[in-house]
């Protein structure tokens, strides 16, 4: 994050779209099947035929939960053998479906959903579900989190057609031109299968995935495609002609041309779906549209002692920009001003009109923060048409030097288990793009690992919202990820982050998980994350309103002495100045037996700690209180103190097991989930993407 290094060189509550979700005693598919109606079985006794996955719910009144039969020992989502499903207490403790969607009544209290297996429904497995309002997050922190692909994404079978590594020499000659022609004449809905072997896109060619299908290889490592001429490990330098890998969208650049606009006659309001504005003449149902509203910047004083610094009068947006000019820090104006967003309007999100009635836009989903009339908000077209429902498989991506993969004007498109290394810029980005998921994934080993750009692992800009990346490994890059005006709605879920980076500066322990690194990031949901650390950094401007919600933020990396007292800056949960209303729900932070020398709280750029908010990295090295004082840190257990803190101000010492997931998923079948559970007696059970990193096996299941 920082350009100078020091002296070393969910929650949602009450709120009846997303209702909370917390699990008591949560156990693995093993360990549920050993639960059975009222009791377990005798020791050495053979595991009971029914069992559910979750033995203990808890729900928002309203809320709602996927429960799954464990029949045999295995999770049963077919429907087949047939259970059958009820609710002791009857209409009053709620209802439940033929599939095991159990709904919670609006009353608070302790309920049981009862599975049923056999003709005679003899043998029976039984969940508690306690039902309690929540409060830890007021109603300008939370969101609906129901980010990725609108449905999953679609396995495919159908092949269109079928390239052969071996027609190109195995690498030895370009494949471009065939592999675009395959794609360009394949239907939408099928594959274009690529063969085990090398495939060689050189010369600045990329593929361009403008349609809904899906490109596909044999597995990453067994399907490579690579640039020859491109990004190489430990040099600065890109190729003469540098270009992605693979795009997935309409075109690589914009499309001139004057884009549709429209004045919002009233307030946008946050966790509404529609907007009335001047005329909405220009649009139409399906149309997707950037939400925006301009800054609203003025001059003010700046609490960093800094001279007058560009923001909003409510400091909801601050730019890097200073009187007098800090010649270190401040960003170029006005070109600074549209880097990321249209211009002045860093603020943004991504949205999908549903339909229309005279001048009120209804879209797909929920608004995430409010879009005020007053600072002229409005909604704005694209002169690029979205491709939809497309997605790449199965592969690895090598040696890209305008990064490997990117996702432009993408929509509901995807990227799942690819093998993505040895890049400059981004090695996958999501530029002005809705609901874009990234999982099962391994992303590592940028070629030039340092700021400014050269070496970050996943970029969210100009809008993005709604993305969905989960159940991934990333590791060995400048910055593991950034959001650039980008990312509201969207969720880091259950990924495995560390080492983290300056190649000419190892020294410098770079920000972790977050969701900045330009003004008018908002509303990310990090959940089940191990991580090094958190932190949200101000070196373009500030990000507000993200929520840390069951993470392991350990405050080391794996391979660097970040015990030496050479390496800093030192934490396990930090936000720079300037970065407002965060919130830390539900974490574990540091390791056991490494917190000698540590505080549990400071903003000093020297003091490990804890928590380090509102700190600076720039002499004088200011501590802006205001960062404190605007986090919410709730059920947090640390390593330090041995610990858990709650906020005295909230009564609730019971958490939600998830923000945006309304079952158990299947990638932790076998595994306890949630697997963060620091008010328990064991604080950390298994994360499995940090299994397979662990085992050398990366990938996700297929």
């Amino acid at each position: 994050m920082a350009r100078r290094v020091a002296r070393w060189l969910v929650t949602v509550f009450l709120l009846p779209l997303l209702p909370a979700l917390f699990v008591l005693g949560a156990r693995s598919g093993a360990a549920a099947a050993a639960q059975v109606g009222s009791g377990g079985p005798d020791a050495g006794a053979a595991p009971p035929r029914i069992a559910i996955d979750m033995p203990s719910v808890g729900l928002e009144p309203g809320g709602s939960f996927v429960f799954t039969p464990i029949v045999g020992g295995k999770p049963v989502r077919s429907g087949q053998p047939p259970v059958t499903w009820s609710v002791q207490e009857g209409g009053a403790g709620g209802t439940v479906d033929s599939g095991g969607k159990y709904t919670a009544p609006g009353t608070e209290g302790t309920y049981h959903v009862t599975a049923a297996l056999g003709p005679d429904a003899g043998e029976r497995a039984r969940s508690t579900v306690t039902v309690k309002a929540l409060s830890a997050l007021g109603d300008d922190r939370r969101t609906v989190w129901r980010p990725g692909v609108n449905g999953g994404i679609p396995v495919r079978s159908k092949v269109c057609r079928t390239v052969n590594a071996s027609a190109h020499g195995n690498g030895a000659r370009d494949a471009t031109a065939a592999i675009q022609e395959a794609i360009d004449a394949c239907p939408p809905g099928e594959v274009v299968l690529l063969s085990p072997g090398k495939f060689t896109i050189d010369g600045g060619r990329f593929l361009l995935v403008h349609k809904g299908i899906t490109l596909r290889g044999a597995g990453p490592v067994r399907t490579t495609l690579q640039k020859t001429d491109g990004a190489k490990p430990g040099q600065e330098a890109t190729g003469p002609n540098p270009a992605p890998l693979v795009v997935i969208g309409p075109s690589r650049m914009s499309k001139p041309g004057q884009t549709s606009t429209a004045d919002l006659a009233a307030d946008a309001v946050k966790g509404a779906r529609e907007v009335v504005v001047r005329s909405a003449a220009a649009f139409k149902a399906g149309q997707f549209v950037v939400l925006d509203e301009l800054s609203g910047a003025v001059w003010q004083k700046d609490p960093a002692g800094r001279g007058q610094i560009w923001a909003s009068p409510d400091f909801r947006v601050v730019w890097q920009r200073h009187i007098p000019r800090q010649e270190v820090t401040d960003d170029p104006f006005p070109e600074a001003l549209s880097w990321f967003s249209r211009e002045d309007r860093p603020t943004a999100e991504i949205k999908q009109i549903e339909r229309l009635h005279g001048n009120t836009v209804v879209f797909t989903t929920p608004i995430h923060i409010t879009y005020r009339a007053s600072n002229t908000a409005q909604i704005a077209g694209f002169t690029q048409p979205f491709t939809e429902n497309a997605g790449i498989e199965d592969l690895t991506l090598i040696g890209g030097d305008q990064g490997n993969l990117r996702f432009q004007w993408a929509a509901n498109c995807w990227a799942s288990r690819i093998e993505n290394t040895v890049w400059h810029d981004e090695g996958v980005a999501i530029d002005r793009s809705f609901r874009v998921e990234i999982r099962d994934s391994y992303v590592h080993d940028a070629a030039w690992a340092q700021p400014g750009g050269a070496g970050y692992a996943i970029s969210l800009s100009h809008g993005s919202s709604e993305s969905l990346v989960e159940n991934s490994i990333i590791v060995k890059a400048n910055k593991v990820m950034v959001a650039r005006s980008a990312g509201a709605g969207s969720v880091f879920g259950y990924n495995y982050v560390d080492d983290g980076y300056i190649n000419s500066n190892t020294t410098w322990i770079e920000v972790g998980l977050n969701a900045s690194h330009m003004v008018g990031s908002h509303h990310v949901l990090f959940e089940g994350n191990d991580g090094f650390n958190w932190d949200s950094d101000k070196t373009h401007g500030n990000a507000i309103y993200h929520t840390v919600f069951r993470n392991h933020l350990r405050g080391f990396r794996k391979s660097f002495d970040d015990s030496s007292n050479r390496h800093g800056p030192h934490r396990a949960a930090g936000a720079t100045y300037y970065s407002y209303w965060h919130s830390f729900i539900g974490n574990v932070l540091g390791v056991p037996g490494r917190m000698g020398g540590w505080v549990y709280e400071s903003g000093a750029l020297t003091t490990a700690s804890i928590f380090k908010l509102g700190w600076d990295d720039w002499p004088p090295y200011p501590v802006d209180a205001r960062v404190a004082a605007t986090t919410v840190r709730h059920g947090n257990y640390d390593y330090l103190t041995n610990s858990v803190k709650w906020d005295p101000g909230f009564a609730e010492r019971t958490l939600p097991t998830s923000l945006y997931l309304t079952r158990k998923p299947a990638f932790f079948d076998g595994y306890t989930w949630p697997w963060v559970e620091a008010s328990g007696a064991k604080q950390l059970f298994e994360l499995p993407a940090k299994v397979r990193f662990d085992a050398g096996t990366p990938f996700g299941p297929r």
